[in-house]
């Protein structure tokens, strides 16, 4: 039995892994050459303002006195500067979106496991292919793109990590903080000759990074006065630094400004996923370079780039805007030859490793840009060049950068086809290898003992694809040991008449689909439930047991209720997370009682860990309602609420096992446990308690 669990365990690792190697693989290569734009680029230095959490309406919309938030930022867009809406993809977070601005591509999933803050693969970006870079903000965005660059040229400054508390008294002080450090590194610099000879270098970056309006945001949603009193906040100091760098530099206008979100934030405060208000963010660019007011879509690092006359970042696959371009048809013929160059290299790259790692009579090249096709779309973009056709360069260099994405992307899943086949056919093989097991030791189909099959994995390759290609072998030839198992449940099924057997089979069908449609219609959940209320009257059940039954039909038709509620509650309601956990100690009461009269099967050690249980549910009640005040009154997260809050989240993961095997009674300290932590993630509505009392019921 330990064998067969310890094997279970490794099989089911594997499963999982093959989950991140098969999908979620990085997009990164390497080895590829900088590609630079030949010509003089119209801007020296970049500045370039991030104010986390931005939503797009948020910025552009007027308040209820039809004035805009933001008079500084919307005078840039009539007067001076072109604007749009970039789109972020999921997940919508803070580093995804600066890795997608700053180095051109969407970020390796890999970096979730270290909590977005870390390099799980190195990779190129704006700030390295810069002469300087300075930036300002969040110890948890700045050190990335500083451990990833080359050379010593990449400086930070960070405040401390404790001052993004969401329950802040007054977040804009982050920014304010920021504002003011760029500020004093001026004053500085006129009396530092060193530094003042590089930062009227060419090809530098300033970086300001805004965190404010993404905590404010979240502990006051951005339908807020914090929020949109945060945007005020931010126009007037970034009209501030704009004056500053264009007296400092004598208005030699040689810099250009981007002003943009990493992503946006829904109604309740939260971001993450795919709903328009997390991925719609603003995009507004002005100075040198930088073409007069007009509406345009925007792939940031190649215009970046491109602006101060940096190399593309090395994995960039962001398309150039040369819309935005302020600047001679040859410059921006040029450039997007340069951007073509760069992900061609790229496609380059990844076909090669794709071919050394696959036999030679397997692989498949990608046919829509072959070599040929690569050397002749090149040289009929250089020949348009020379001969000054400038738009038709233009065009065909964005065909073929079209054509290399796609490339990109057939070679970066290449294998995961074949894969997904291996690993689905090891799944059912084990599925049914379990089944069986359970059939031979839980039935009177067959009591013969088949000698032990030891499932052994043998990997001589260090990469994951052998293992996952390997498994459904020894697998399936479990599977096939176990064929007196087969042969007598196939006889067995022969005889059920045939109408159980469709009707049996609809059902399964039809759960299952029910199942899979809930992901998309969480509607489908409540048909579910109602099903699952009249099952009693449909079965013996009704008669055997009417209070039972009553109950079943009822819980189910009350829990029905609640997919048909909003996914996320827009306004926090303690009064019910109160009462959930009040019920919730009155039925534990209850069941305690009952089982206390029952002398032979209660004894004192449970009763202490079921009490315990309890208190953890007051402790819960307690931390919710305290941690709700607090942040009321602006005085952010208590360090005790956290402490006790991890303490009852860790022990309701062991204090179940301490409890009775006895199945009611395991059962109930299971649900006793999950109920602090319900409580604990609770604002609103009582799924947990109706989960809680359909369970006992």
């Amino acid at each position: 039995m330990l064998l067969f669990f310890t094997l279970g365990l490794l099989v089911h690792f594997v499963f999982f892994a093959s989950i991140f190697d098969i999908y979620f693989t990085s997009p990164l290569v390497h080895g590829m050459t900088p590609q630079f734009t030949p010509l003089p680029p119209p801007a020296r230095r970049l500045v370039l303002f991030v104010a986390d959490g931005l939503r797009a309406d948020s910025l552009y919309e007027l308040d209820e006195n039809g004035n805009s938030r933001a008079p500084f930022i919307r005078s840039i867009i009539m007067h001076e500067g072109s604007w749009g809406i970039s789109h972020t993809r999921v997940p919508t977070e803070s580093r995804p979106g600066h890795v997608a601005m700053i180095a051109g591509f969407y970020e390796d999933v890999s970096a979730v496991a270290k909590g977005w803050k870390e390099n799980p693969v190195e990779f190129d970006s704006l700030f390295n292919e810069s002469k300087y870079t300075w930036s300002w903000g969040s110890p948890d965005i700045l050190p990335m793109f500083a451990k990833g660059a080359s050379g010593d040229h990449v400086y930070t400054y960070s405040y401390d990590a404790e001052r993004e508390d969401f329950g802040a008294d007054d977040a804009t002080k982050l920014d304010t903080w920021v504002f003011d450090k760029v500020k004093d590194f001026f004053h500085a610099a006129r009396n530092n000759q060193s530094l003042f000879s590089k930062v009227n270098e060419e090809k530098v970056v300033f970086f300001l990074h805004l965190l404010g309006l993404d905590t404010n945001g979240h502990a006051h949603r951005p339908s807020s006065r914090e929020y949109k009193d945060n945007i005020k906040i931010v126009d007037d100091r970034v009209k501030e630094i704009v004056s500053m760098f264009q007296h400092f530099y004598g208005n030699d206008g040689k810099t250009a400004f981007i002003f943009t979100s990493d992503h946006g934030m829904t109604d309740w405060g939260s971001h993450g996923a795919g709903h328009p208000s997390e991925t719609l963010t603003p995009l507004v660019t002005w100075g040198a370079g930088i073409k007069y007011p007009q509406k345009v879509s925007a792939d940031i690092a190649p215009l970046m780039a491109s602006l101060i006359g940096v190399p593309f970042p090395l994995n960039s696959v962001g398309i150039l805007p040369v819309e935005y371009l302020n600047n001679t048809d040859l410059f921006k013929a040029e450039s997007m030859f340069t951007n073509a160059v760069q992900i061609l290299e790229q496609f380059k790259v990844k076909m090669t490793q794709k071919k050394e790692a696959t036999l030679p009579f397997l692989f498949t090249p990608f046919k829509l840009l072959s070599d040929s096709k690569q050397v002749d779309i090149l040289r009929k973009a250089r020949l348009y060049i020379k001969q000054g056709k400038f738009d038709e360069a233009v065009s065909l260099c964005t065909e073929l950068i079209h054509l290399a994405l796609k490339g990109l992307s057939y070679y970066h899943t290449y294998d995961r086809f074949f894969l997904g086949i291996s690993v689905a056919i090891g799944f059912v093989g084990w599925t049914s290898y379990v089944s069986l097991l359970i059939i031979k030791s839980h039935s009177n189909l067959t009591r013969s003992i088949s000698k032990e099959v030891k499932v052994a994995i043998g990997i001589q390759s260090p990469r994951n694809y052998y293992v996952y290609c390997l498994l459904p072998v020894p697998i399936w030839y479990a599977v096939l040991k176990e064929f007196q198992v087969i042969q007598d449940l196939v006889a067995s099924l022969l005889t059920f008449p045939l109408s159980h057997f469709v009707g049996h089979l609809l059902i399964c069908t039809l759960g299952i689909e029910v199942l899979v449609l809930s992901f998309f219609y969480r509607y489908m959940l409540t048909a579910g439930l109602v099903i699952f209320a009249g099952w009693p009257f449909l079965t013996q059940l009704w008669t055997r047991a009417k209070v039972t039954s009553l109950s079943w039909t009822f819980f189910s038709l009350l829990l029905a209720v609640f997919p048909l509620m909003p996914v996320v509650g827009r306004k926090p309601d303690l009064s019910l997370v109160m009462s959930a956990g009040l019920l919730v100690l009155l039925l534990s009461l209850f069941v305690i009682t009952s089982l206390i009269k029952r002398k032979n099967s209660f004894i004192k050690e449970e009763l202490l860990v079921h009490l315990l249980q309890m208190l953890s549910t007051v402790l819960s009640m307690y931390v919710v309602y305290s941690t709700h005040n607090s942040l009321l009154k602006k005085q952010g997260l208590p360090l005790m609420n956290q402490v006790v809050s991890w303490a009852i989240l860790a022990s309701s993961l062991v204090v179940p096992l301490l409890s009775s095997p006895v199945l009611f009674q395991r059962l109930v300290s299971i649900l006793l446990s999950l109920m602090s932590t319900y409580l604990l993630l609770s604002t609103g509505f009582l799924h947990s308690l109706i989960i809680f009392i359909l369970n006992i019921a």
